[in-house]
């Protein structure tokens, strides 16, 4: 089986998005890039180059519901009539826009943020949601956590490795121990640990740093020669990147918990004090404040500080 990836342009600080094609029975592509002429036109190309069109593509697994990464999904479908999108269930960017539903406006609240920066964070994914096209409920193939995707050589093994979003995925080929992870692994980078209502109690956040660890340890045992990921090159030492990873979360919870102060800190106040260069710089915003609540809650969760609600609003203290 070959993985063949296709560098996709994105309007984002992120650059270029990675695309997967396999080119064998049935046809899949793996992301698609998001919803714009330039990458629609550049996906168009690459395919071309390797004797394949839109019509072909059988199957579209989708590692998240990012709009770099899912945008295109709808088009190719329609195009291909006989294609299926597979998206695990706890994914909801496919359905509708991040931030578009009060639960996210309630989270992001609790969280010490501004009725009027929510306002103007809301305002700012209105228009990143237009770089997707919105699936129905139905439309999609729920991915499943050990689900065996087949191909005429070989086959996928679909690992629910959740973090970056709760429903993110990874596709392992265990016969020479290849993975391709979305977001969840990016060679130049850390993952930003997205701030998202729990799948399970929608009232509560989900843990999104804790089960990134445990997500990042489940990949490791698979003891992967080569890991191909959403943005940049392939990783080819797993275990450099793991240990990396976990010392840049660890400096990271000490940075977090050294701006809580004795009187209590927000979230909010946190991702300002963590980011003080780019906090007020469109999608930088929301990000500093994902990672700042993320590791907050982490930080809640091992004991290393506590939580209390002061009306209506979460405050922290070591």
């Amino acid at each position: 089986m070959q993985i063949i990836p296709l560098s996709i342009p994105t309007p984002f600080y992120v650059g270029d998005v990675n695309v997967y094609l396999i080119k064998e029975d049935p046809l899949t592509l793996i992301d698609v890039g998001p919803k714009t002429p330039e990458a629609a036109e550049a996906l168009r190309t690459k395919l071309a180059a390797n004797g394949v069109q839109f019509a072909d593509v059988r199957r579209i697994l989708l590692t998240h519901a990012h709009e770099d990464h899912c945008g295109l999904a709808r088009q190719v479908r329609d195009e291909a009539k006989n294609a299926e999108i597979y998206v695990h269930n706890w994914e909801t960017g496919h359905l509708f826009g991040r931030l578009s539903q009060d639960l996210h406006k309630r989270l992001l609240l609790r969280s010490g943020v501004p009725e009027a920066v929510f306002a103007e964070m809301r305002r700012l994914y209105d228009e990143i949601s237009l770089l997707t096209d919105a699936l129905d409920d139905g439309g999609f193939v729920s991915l499943e956590d050990g689900m065996e995707l087949e191909f005429e050589s070989g086959s996928l093994r679909v690992l629910h490795t959740p973090g970056h979003t709760p429903g993110s995925c990874s596709f392992a080929r265990e016969a020479n121990r290849t993975l391709v992870c979305g977001d969840c692994v990016l060679k130049r980078i850390t993952p930003n640990p997205i701030v998202s209502p729990d799948p399970v109690d929608a009232e509560k956040r989900f843990p999104s740093l804790a089960e990134y660890l445990v997500s990042l340890a489940k990949l490791r045992t698979y003891k992967p020669t080569l890991a191909y990921g959403g943005h940049g090159e392939p990783v080819t030492d797993f275990e450099e990147i793991f240990n990396r990873y976990v010392r840049a979360i660890d400096d990271r919870q000490r940075r977090v918990l050294s701006l809580v102060n004795d009187s209590g800190s927000t979230a909010f106040d946190v991702a300002k004090e963590l980011f003080p260069n780019s906090f007020d710089h469109d999608v930088h915003r929301f990000l500093a404040i994902s990672e700042a609540i993320a590791h907050l809650d982490y930080a809640a969760s091992e004991g290393k500080a506590h939580v209390e609600i002061k009306q209506g609003i979460e405050v922290y203290r070591k």
